[in-house]
């Protein structure tokens, strides 16, 4: 139990059906869209799309979505990949002919075809109740009447006013400035493209009026999309990948996705006595950090489409782990692995929702980094993803940028099983942090014994572009103490991430939290 001497906030409580989200609007439509006969997967993408509206510079229709999912009475988890694709005509020979050494983030070149509103399409039709028109309603009244500003949305677009090119900027920033909190938010455009797709499905989207918009408006900067890449989009089921660990089992999304990174973490951390340690002290961070630059320098040696090279049977690999494990050093840190080459971002929102039947859906939907690539289409204002960025320009690299092929992704959904059984669907924001959220997060519950809440709110740490970032939450003792093995420590620096997770309780009821980083809750009835 918490210390009520202390701020903070205790795990939120329900019986027959949650949500957990990072704003409080998309996490009370989910729960209406329960209450008035949806499951979990109708309000899991009602929550999704209103969070594109209520959060702008972290999502939306223009992006890229993962899911896993258990149906109701079962605990068998499915997976869908809803990662688009660079266009059939982007070639990485052509971008280094340029002099390009790596994809330009607020360029065409760097927007991959979105495919999370092909993934809501298909995952309504298949496992939905309620059909599109009724759940899509939420995000088309919204954006229709506006949502008010929160702190954090404030907070970041504040940062991000430049990165818009003028149509985002005339759709994202109508009030010519960075928008102040509770300043009302409309999109006029959405509105339309959402009641096309409620109309027509996927056709709303890939084909027709709002199509031709976004490849219009991507050739005029000069990309290679075209309305066939549009069609020919669809996002595809897929096998999750999962380890037993000692108290739990660990189900990730398989590659593209970096689920794999956050298994592989975990068994390298598997070989150091973490729960007999300090949890918020210098040995537990010293090894996270240390394991953490490793797994991710596997995952960007490894992880690309897995129609190129599939990276799965690799990184699980416990040979792999021992091999890792092996070279942390715990007196000094490690300086010759490679860089984590993949740009700073934090810009996702992550929604997972749990119904009166049990049925659990994890997801995490993204425009990649703030606002995107930063370009919006010019008639209906689809901010498009710069997910393409995720790719490189090295010849011969598994992730080489090419025609047709997904990038790597660093957003992941998860769940967690306890002897066989669904117990938790969770997820943690943050860019590439995540992988390392997921191990911070479950060690804290599984090692440390917090409770969902506590696990969530707990400091973080994160190393990233050759610094050690590291929140206030640590005592100075901590932080002198990691300097001294070496580490290079920036405690100037925003939140790292912001998570959500539902946990199933023995006796049914349902256990929710939500990260003090965001704006969000979990919510219940």
């Amino acid at each position: 139990m918490r210390d009520f001497h202390l701020p903070g906030r205790s795990s939120v409580l329900a019986e027959n059906g949650m949500c957990a989200t990072s704003h409080p609007l998309a996490a009370q439509a989910a729960l209406e869209i329960l209450k008035n006969g949806g499951n979990a997967m109708d309000a899991t993408i009602a929550g999704a799309v209103l969070l594109g509206i209520c959060e702008p510079q972290m999502t939306g229709i223009g992006g890229d979505c993962f899911v896993l999912f258990s149906q109701a009475g079962s605990d068998e988890i499915k997976s869908l990949n809803g990662s688009g694709t660079a266009p059939s005509l982007a070639s990485a020979d052509n971008l280094r002919d340029k002099g390009f050494r790596s994809i330009p983030l607020n360029s065409p070149h760097a927007v991959t075809i979105p495919c999370a509103i092909d993934a809501f399409c298909k995952l309504s039709n298949d496992w939905g109740k309620l059909g599109l028109d009724r759940i899509l309603q939420p995000a088309i009244h919204y954006a229709e009447r506006g949502v008010p500003i929160a702190e954090r949305v404030a907070y970041d677009v504040a940062a991000l006013t430049e990165t818009l090119n003028p149509s985002g900027r005339e759709f994202y920033l109508p009030w010519g400035r960075a928008p102040k909190v509770g300043e009302l938010f409309v999109h006029h455009g959405q509105v339309k493209v959402l009641k096309e797709i409620a109309r027509h499905g996927r056709d709303g989207f890939y084909s027709g009026e709002v199509a031709e918009d976004m490849v219009n408006s991507l050739q005029k900067l000069g990309g290679f999309q075209t309305m066939d890449d549009f069609s020919n989009m669809e996002a595809f089921y897929t096998n999750p990948i999962s380890r037993n660990f000692a108290k739990f089992e660990l189900v990730e999304h398989p590659p593209n996705s970096q689920g794999a990174t956050a298994i592989l973490l975990f068994n390298i951390l598997k070989h150091f006595p973490i729960s007999s340690m300090d949890p918020f002290g210098f040995e537990r961070t010293h090894i996270e950090t240390e394991a953490a630059k490793l797994a991710y320098d596997a995952r960007n040696r490894l992880v690309s489409d897995p129609n190129v090279f599939d990276a799965t049977t690799r990184m699980t690999s416990e040979k792999l782990a021992e091999d890792l494990a092996a070279k942390i050093n715990l007196k000094k840190v490690i300086n010759e692995v490679s860089s984590i080459t993949e740009e700073v971002h934090k810009d996702t929102i992550y929604i997972t929702v749990v119904d009166k039947d049990r049925m659990a859906v994890s997801l995490i939907y993204s425009i990649f980094h703030g606002f995107g690539s930063g370009i919006a289409s010019e008639k209906f204002g689809v901010l498009f993803q710069n997910r393409g960025a995720g790719f490189n320009l090295i010849p011969g690299h598994v992730n080489e940028y090419g025609a047709n092929k997904r990038p790597l992704h660093t957003i992941i959904p998860a769940i967690v099983r306890e002897k066989g059984t669904v117990k938790m669907p969770f997820g943690v924001m943050g860019g590439q942090y995540q992988a390392a959220g997921h191990a911070r997060v479950l060690s804290n519950i599984y090692d440390f014994e917090m409770d969902i809440q506590t696990a969530l709110d707990a400091p973080r740490s994160f190393f990233e572009n050759g610094s050690l970032r590291i929140e206030r939450g640590y005592n100075e003792s901590t932080v002198q103490k990691l300097s001294s093995l070496g580490h290079n420590i920036d405690q100037k620096i925003g939140p790292i991430g912001g998570a959500q997770a539902i946990r199933i309780n023995e006796n049914g009821v349902l256990q929710g939290a939500s990260d003090p980083r965001k704006d969000g809750s979990a919510i219940g009835y």
